[in-house]
């Protein structure tokens, strides 16, 4: 599960978009997801992760931005009576 908005916060407020990147790091160790960001908010961001892995606090490697693609369904059906409930003894799955 990804976040629903941005990861940035600006005077203490978080970013009410939508994310439009997953941002990373990749290394010779491998990629590592650090956030999600929305367009407004990338170049800002690339500065930042920079920064910080000159600081040392983010390990070294090559920042990455790959676009999320949204996705929708309503292939999944069902009502409260057909959920599963924990300590139910008769547990009941939901019909696709």
């Amino acid at each position: 599960m990804l976040p629903d908005r941005c990861s940035v916060q600006e005077g203490g407020r978080r970013c009410v978009n939508p994310p439009e990147f997953v941002m990373s790091i990749t290394d010779d160790t491998g990629q590592y997801m650090i956030g999600v960001t929305c367009r407004k908010h990338r170049h800002a961001v690339s500065e930042k992760i920079s920064e910080l892995q000159q600081r040392g606090s983010v390990p070294e490697g090559r920042i990455g931005f790959e676009p999320l693609k949204s996705v929708g369904t309503d292939c999944i059906k069902g009502d409260a009576d057909q959920l599963i409930g924990i300590g139910d003894s008769a547990r009941r799955i939901p019909h696709a």
